[in-house]
Order: structure tokens, then C-alpha cells, then sequence
């Protein structure tokens, strides 16, 4: 997704006229802050301490074999003690090793350790919820962190510049990660190795997706063109050209039958066997920088401008507008029961809403810039959400999504 960069300026002021609803769930923190790595809790009266990044680019490797400015993969299991650190309880992220990346503990058991520097362009969790990708803006490599024992396990590195996207095939065995080097990478998550690199974009890799059977990537690209590829040969079977800009997203149907495509102020729905466009979608003008299918199929989600609309994805009409941001919609993802949908906007903001009801559950507030990516978890019971801000939160909402 083509979010604002990094030095540029420009997110409106809230609204004052709609108070949100503010969560009081207080979030799972990841800061950064070059030269060095900070991490706190939301609420935390001080800074944690840091320790000197001494990797200075993607291609040099701290002796703790951390890969400076990367996508980093963290392991979220033991995440239920979150809902009780309500006080400031993180330790000093602090090293007893010069060169050793910070490492925070938490009470309960908890250990977060902090991704590279940049800010977070997108997020994904693995289809069993242990392992959360985080895409870093400006960087060129993944990590895998094991969080629970508080080690960088192995470091990907085969990019060349900026990592955009990042998905996880349907058995968790895969890897995808689009970059602005124009390629797309097939990694092996547990052997740690780059299984293949697929070529023929010729710009900027926006978006990449995993068909439901895991045999089909797709890809979004700023060269205005869709690409679908064999998983398994990583040949390109099929090129689609929606002619209206750069293609922002890309998701597949969960039948797998068809795909939406986002791209400048169009939304369209293609087959996926024969490339023939199936459905054009009247947007009036606004730039579709997000788009979701419900779990179902029945519903495709697309943030438009500052709103929210849910399509009937058969007939191609509105069945209702979500409304509440002040600013631009970067990022939608429905829960697994479908029942919930959050957003994360450039008012700093991430939202949830009910789905059938169309209206704003609660807030939750801490970013202080863009929010560019937002994950449910499978069982729906933590929100990751990634922001310019450079930092990835955690946010527990228990058993509301069920």
C-alpha cells in the first residue's frame, strides 16, 4: 500500500464534534527510535532505556545476528497476561552485551523484543497465531524472533531495498514479501532459506496475497499491474491490467474463485481462472487503498477516502458506509467470525466496528502517526496494529470479536 513515507508531513486534526470511544485496554508497545531501540507499555511514564543499534545497514549483522532495518517475525504466545498491565511494568530494555538488541520483559512471563528501525508497513500473523510478520519500511531484510525464549532464531536477507508486504501462506509453511526492489520472495519460514524470487514487475511491489489453497500469489504493483503466479514453479501464469493507477491491494475471495483488486479510485472483482473481469464497482472518485472479503465471501470491505464500504459482493451494491475517521482509511481486516471490523487511518487512530450494525465499537487510541496496517489474529482475540509512528502494538480485546 502506497502509505506516506516516512518525512512527510500532513494527518488532520481529530474531529471534535464525535468523542471516540476510547479503549482502556492499554497496548503491547514495539518503539523505534534510531539510534536506538526503545520499547514501553502505553502508560509508561518513562522511556524504557536503550541500547546503540550497532548494524548500520540491512547487510551488516550485529554480533547478535540481528539484521539492522528488517521485517521482523515475533512470536505472540503467552499474550493472555496482557489485559493486566495496566501499570507501567516493562523492565529496562537494556544489554548486558554491547551489540545485543534490547530486550523487555514483562510480568507474566512475556518477552517482547524489538524490531529494526523504520516504520511498520504491514502486518500479518501465521495461520496458528504464534508468529506475527511485521513489515518495516526501508528495510531489506526479515527476521524471525523467537519471543518466548528471546532470540533472533535466523535472518532472511535478499532484498534490496524496501520490504512493503508481507503474507504467510495457508499452511503457515511460506512466506511472501513484496518490495520496492520490484520482487517478490518465496521464503522457507522454518528452514530460514529464500525458496525463490519472482520477477517481472517493473515498480514498486505494493501488495502480495496467498490464494486459500496456497497454490496461487498475487501481486500489486505501482507498475499498475496484477500478477498471479504459480506457488510451487514461481512461474507468472497470468497478468491483469486494471488501467486506473497503481495497485494498492490485492485479495482473494475465500473460495479462491475470484480476486479484488484496489487500484487509484477503482475497485474490480476478476476471475481467477481465466483473468476476465467479472465486476467494476462504483466508487464516486475515491481512492481504495484497502480491501477485505468477509470470511463467508458474501461481503468485500474497501476503505475509500475516510469511510468504510461494505459491498454485496454478488449483486455489487453498498449495503452500508462506515463512518468516523477524520482521515484517510490505510488498512481493513474483518475477525475470523466476521462479525468485526477494524481499520487503521491516518487520524492515528484504529477502529472496530460491528459489522452488522455498521457502527463504531470503540477507539483505540496511542499512535501518534498513520496507522498503516491492522491483523486480527485467528481466534480474533488480539489486534496488531503497525504505524509510521515506528512502533507495532498489540492490542488484547479478550472475547470481544466472538
Amino acid at each position: 500500500m502506497n502509505h506516506d513515507l516516512p518525512g512527510e508531513t500532513g494527518c488532520s486534526d481529530k474531529r471534535t464534534d464525535f468523542p471516540p470511544l476510547v479503549c482502556s485496554i492499554r497496548p503491547l508497545e514495539w518503539k523505534f527510535s534510531p539510534p536506538t531501540y526503545r520499547c514501553r507499555i502505553a502508560g509508561h511514564q518513562g522511556a524504557g532505556s536503550g541500547v546503540p543499534n550497532t548494524g548500520t545497514r540491512a547487510r551488516k549483522r550485529t554480533p547478535s545476528g540481528v539484521w539492522a532495518a528488517s521485517v521482523a517475525l515475533l512470536t505472540v504466545a503467552g499474550l493472555t497476561t496482557m489485559q493486566q498491565l495496566t501499570q507501567p511494568v516493562l523492565a529496562q530494555a537494556a544489554s548486558d552485551r554491547p551489540g545485543q538488541p534490547a530486550v523487555a520483559r514483562l510480568d507474566g512471563g512475556v518477552r517482547i523484543l524489538p524490531p529494526q528501525n523504520g516504520s511498520v508497513y504491514s502486518v500479518a500473523f501465521s495461520p496458528d497465531g504464534r508468529t506475527l510478520a511485521a513489515g518495516i519500511w526501508g528495510a531489506e531484510a526479515i527476521n524471525l524472533w523467537d519471543v518466548t525464549g528471546g532470540s533472533v532464531v535466523r535472518a532472511f536477507l535478499g532484498h534490496t531495498s524496501s520490504v512493503r508486504s508481507v503474507a504467510f501462506s495457508p499452511d503457515g509453511r511460506t512466506l511472501a514479501s513484496g518490495s520496492d526492489d520490484n520482487t517478490i520472495k518465496l521464503w522457507d519460514v522454518a528452514a530460514g532459506t529464500e525458496l525463490r524470487t519472482l520477477t517481472g514487475h517493473t515498480k514498486f511491489v505494493e501488495s502480495v496475497a496467498f490464494s486459500p489453497d496456497g497454490r496461487t500469489l498475487a501481486s500489486g504493483s505501482d507498475d499498475e499491474s496484477i500478477m498471479l503466479w504459480d506457488v510451487a514453479s514461481g512461474r507468472a501464469v497470468r497478468t491483469l491490467q486494471p488501467g486506473a493507477g497503481v495497485v494498492q491491494c490485492v485479495a482473494f475471495s475465500p473460495n479462491g474463485l475470484s480476486l479484488a483488486s484496489g487500484s487509484g479510485t477503482s475497485l474490480k472483482l476478476w476471475h481467477v481462472a481465466t483473468g476476465m473481469l467479472l465486476r467494476t464497482f462504483q466508487n464516486q472518485g475515491e481512492e481504495v487503498m484497502s480491501i477485505a472479503f468477509s470470511p463467508d465471501g458474501s461481503i468485500l470491505a474497501a476503505g475509500n477516502g475516510n469511510g468504510i464500504r461494505l459491498w454485496d459482493a454478488a449483486r455489487g451494491k453498498v449495503l452500508r458506509t462506515l463512518e468516523g475517521h477524520t482521515d484517510r482509511v490505510n488498512a481493513i481486516v474483518f475477525s475470523a467470525d466476521g462479525r468485526t471490523l477494524a481499520s487503521g487511518s491516518n487520524d492515528h487512530a484504529v477502529k472496530l466496528w460491528d459489522v452488522a450494525g455498521g457502527k463504531a465499537i470503540r477507539t483505540l487510541q496511542g499512535h501518534t502517526d498513520l496507522v498503516s496496517s491492522v491483523a486480527f489474529s485467528p481466534d480474533g482475540r488480539i489486534l496488531a496494529s503497525g504505524s509510521r509512528d515506528r512502533t507495532l502494538r498489540l492490542w488484547n480485546l479478550g472475547g470481544e470479536t466472538k
